[in-house]
């Protein structure tokens, strides 16, 4: 069977120095069995997810407010009883009370067995991954900075003044702004600022000395911006004495405009990214549909951005655009031709089931193969349903689509079984590693 396997992948790869063809054939089945056991034995980097227990406030730089989940993410999803059974023996068919009783006493008595960083480090041993990213508001003692390294949020640098206005804007921006709020006293705590600077001269150095600390003394990889919660991705170009008088005007008190906050937002994120292109401190961005009833999709649209990312002032900075733009993601691949923009598709493969996500990333593997990267978008969304099995489900769901994704193409003729591994390692680890220096060795 082996045999009959390999001269199939070899006709098949033989077929792809050809012209490609619009349909796979019949060899698809094999091709497909091939790959994912290609891709299941690949260690993977998670460029993207927030790792951690559902009682720790700083898994995330913000909290959910309620709103409407898409199907697959609910909890009602039976592939989560899956993932349960996978990861700890789970006896039943669904989450009852009586019966989730049995998950949360067994997750207790294998925290009790991987005590401190072990318990983490054992669940990225299950799932085949080398490290995972932890894009989380501050790194918690129980998570290795070796395995999980950290990316820090930097929208808080953005909200000084008077937020007043903002948080009555809605019931999103209620549960949102304070924590804005919150994060950038932590900062300036951090940073033994007791209050903010008198000139934005000096506001800026607080900035910068931020990143500096995060990135040389707690080994932060990358800043991440949720902007795209508060408002347009949009981002004009005020000068520097448009953003001194906004600073002067409101440092000591009073509630700006939307207009004035706007343009003071637009000046900081714009040196927010300038330093990261000087610290080599790559820019991860939110760039897809959001959580909450008042998420703007089309102010979030990843094509907002783009007078950002063309724009040679910001070369030298590397931007990854978390979530890849979905549901804009056939777009948004194109934005991968600037040469330090990458698309992360985390988030994809928990929200698509593996049959259209495999569609999505074929289309990018097809594109720019050497411009994507993997992520799992895993978040403890309760005591019962933690990281654990937001992990599961999307490290399996990424690989199964990676792996038909792979197949059709070779099956098609579009390229090698050569090219198809290496782009399985690339998408998976390689690409991803090859943006931060410091873990490549």
């Amino acid at each position: 069977m082996k045999l009959l396997c390999a001269l199939i992948i070899f006709l098949a790869s033989a077929f792809a120095a050809a012209q490609a063809r619009p349909y796979p054939g019949p060899d698809l089945p094999q091709l497909y069995q091939h790959y994912l056991d290609v891709v299941n034995n690949i260690p993977a980097f998670d460029h993207h997810a927030h790792p951690g227990f559902a009682d720790d406030p700083d898994v995330d730089a913000m909290a959910a407010p309620p709103g409407s989940s898409a199907f697959r993410e609910r909890d009602t999803n039976p592939e989560l009883v899956t993932a349960a059974r996978a990861l700890w023996g789970y006896p039943y068919a669904d989450f009852s009370p009586d019966h989730a009783k049995w998950l949360v006493q067994k997750k207790a008595e294998m925290k009790k067995q991987y005590p401190g960083t072990a318990y983490f480090n054992m669940l990225l041993d299950k799932l085949n991954f080398d490290r995972g990213v932890a894009n989380r508001a501050m790194m918690p003692d129980y998570l290795d900075a070796k395995r999980f390294p950290w990316v820090f949020f930097a929208d808080a640098f953005m909200w000084p003044f008077d937020n007043t206005k903002t948080a009555a804007r809605n019931g999103d921006q209620k549960v949102y702004i304070p924590l804005q709020e919150k994060m950038l006293k932590r900062w300036m705590q951090q940073e033994k600022v007791s209050a903010l600077p008198a000139t934005l001269g000096d506001y800026l150095k607080f900035v910068t000395q931020t990143l500096e600390d995060n990135q040389k003394n707690k080994r932060g990889i990358a800043m991440k911006f949720e902007v795209a919660y508060f408002r347009t991705l949009h981002f004009n170009d005020p000068s520097r004495e448009e953003a001194d008088a906004i600073y002067k005007k409101y440092v000591k008190g009073g509630v700006p405009s939307d207009s004035e906050y706007l343009t003071f937002q637009d000046y900081i994120f714009r040196y927010l990214i300038t330093e990261g292109g000087r610290l080599k401190l790559p820019v991860h961005i939110h760039s897809a549909v959001g959580i909450g009833d008042y998420f703007n999709i089309s102010e979030s649209n990843i094509m907002q951005l783009e007078n950002i990312l063309r724009d040679p002032r910001y070369a030298g900075t590397t931007f990854v655009m978390i979530h890849g733009g979905y549901p804009l993601e056939r777009e948004a691949i194109w934005l991968a031709a600037i040469k330090n923009v990458y698309m992360d598709s985390s988030l994809m493969e928990i929200a698509m089931y593996p049959s259209s996500f495999k569609d999505s990333l074929r289309q990018w593997l097809e594109t720019f193969p050497d411009k994507i990267t993997f992520g799992t978008d895993c978040f403890p969304y309760n005591e019962i349903l933690g990281a654990e099995e937001s992990y599961w489900l999307g490290n399996i769901s990424a690989r199964q689509a990676l792996a038909a994704a792979l197949a059709e193409m070779v099956s098609s003729g579009e390229i090698t079984d050569v090219k198809a591994i290496e782009m399985a390692h690339a998408y998976l680890h390689d690409t991803a590693i090859s943006l931060y220096p410091s873990l490549s060795h």
